[in-house]
């Protein structure tokens, strides 16, 4: 039954290795259960029940997203866009959360609409195939930074030096060294659970050594959600003096979502001969939903999460990654203390794992055409030293026109490009710097 409605002999899977990657990918991105709760505490959010709404949008938008899409992408709150709205809207500018989770809902039901009439799939298929491939490699070294820094191996330096080498003497490091070790050694042997291995390993190893706590308790009852259910204020985003952050929370979800799912369909091997995901309108409603009823939840925008590439590099190719996934977050409802208590030095090899393995479309492009290399070169670079997928993004959507018209080549811009330059323009002079 599971195989033929998730078409598992035409992806070249099996059910046990569905499930392996769907814990997988669950394991790789048990932290936003604890860390977006952390953020959203700061604009005043209690932690509680912001704990139970991740969970819940996450389960959402994590089973929509594997029953309706099919695809093996996990869904949850957004990093980035937590901390913009905790630490920017509601702290710097001194908006209320319920008026930022207006906006957030607004901009899900935008989403939905774009969605429903194709808008969205339109314009993420003008995107050249050069920024494409550009994306897919920034992604990669951006989780591989994101890997390095939870590790402990690079660590935030001073002023003059941004990053500089962790401590490697640390307990938790060199377990992150060992955990990288042995899950590639894992994959270099052609071990199709590597990575869960691996971060299973360096979790075991942890407790039992001590440098890591064991969870005081393994299950608790949720906490009550009821102080943020339902309580956003959309009357109160729908002002002018809001247009800057409505505007900023649109473009950061419309372009996070899409360079992931990009992303994603290469490591998955889902493209198709033009270099486009089929039916991408569909993980893009998943998105769009999940974004709208997290904010009903109480909690911020909702979308494809990057670390889904964990599990797909684990053999996960189908909708029930996902749905494994999503059950796996539903029973973290009363597990969280002992999801919560995985440390970062185990899951963080992943990502610089799944990194290494997301560079090597850097091959196919063409180094010989400038009016494509700077734009790409600006997505790659600017993904990681700024922390953000979006923002390199929106810089090669801005560059991206510019140089095919100084090379003579304006006919090559497809209409979407000059929208999407457009809109990445906007939001570079209305961002709330």
């Amino acid at each position: 039954m599971l195989s033929r409605y998730f078409q598992l002999e035409k992806h070249g899977t099996t059910v046990r290795r569905e499930v392996i990657a769907g814990i997988t990918t669950f394991m790789t991105m048990a932290y936003i259960i604890i860390v977006n709760p952390k953020i959203l505490e700061a604009a005043g959010m209690p932690f509680g029940a912001s704990m139970v709404a991740t969970i819940l949008s996450a389960f959402f938008g994590t089973m929509l997203m594997g029953i309706y899409a099919k695809r093996p992408f996990a869904v949850a709150p957004y990093m980035g866009e937590n901390a913009f709205i905790a630490y920017t809207v509601v702290k710097v500018m001194g908006y209320s959360w319920q008026t930022a989770l207006g906006a957030i809902f607004i901009g899900g039901v935008l989403f939905t609409l774009l969605t429903a009439f194709k808008v969205r799939s339109w314009l993420a298929n003008a995107i050249p195939s050069s920024l494409k491939i550009g994306f897919v490699v920034g992604i990669g070294l951006f989780l591989s930074f994101i890997g390095l820094n939870e590790t402990g191996i690079v660590q935030i330096g001073v002023p003059g030096a941004p990053v500089r080498i962790g401590n490697l003497h640390n307990p938790g490091a060199l377990l992150a060294i060992f955990g990288f070790l042995l899950t590639a050694f894992l994959m270099v042997k052609k071990i199709n659970a590597a990575i869960l291995y691996g971060i299973l390993s360096v979790t075991a190893i942890a407790f039992v050594s001590g440098i890591s706590p064991l969870p005081e308790k393994w299950m608790s009852l949720p906490p009550d959600i009821s102080p943020i259910l339902f309580k956003l204020d959309v009357a109160g985003a729908m002002t002018w003096g809001f247009f800057a952050v409505i505007l900023t929370i649109f473009v950061m979800d419309f372009l996070d979502t899409l360079g992931t799912l990009i992303g994603l369909g290469y490591k998955a091997n889902l493209m198709d001969e033009h270099g486009e995901l089929p039916e991408i309108e569909k993980p893009m409603m998943c998105d769009a939903l999940a974004t709208t009823v997290g904010a009903l939840l109480g909690t911020t925008t909702t979308g494809a999460y990057i670390e889904s590439a964990t599990g797909i590099e684990a053999g996960g190719r189908s909708g029930l990654t996902a749905v494994v996934t999503a059950c796996m977050f539903l029973l973290a409802l009363f597990f969280a203390p002992f999801c919560t208590s995985i440390p970062s030095f185990a899951y963080g090899p992943a990502l610089i794992i799944v990194g290494v393995l997301m560079i090597s479309p850097v091959t196919k492009i063409p180094f010989d055409d400038l009016t494509e290399v700077i734009p790409v070169f600006c997505a790659i670079v600017l993904m990681s030293f700024t922390y953000n997928i979006g923002i390199g993004m929106t810089a090669a959507f801005v560059v991206y026109p510019f140089f095919k018209i100084a090379g003579g080549r304006w006919r090559e811009i497809h209409a979407g490009m000059w929208i999407l330059g457009g809109l990445s323009l906007l939001f570079f002079v209305f961002y709330p710097y």
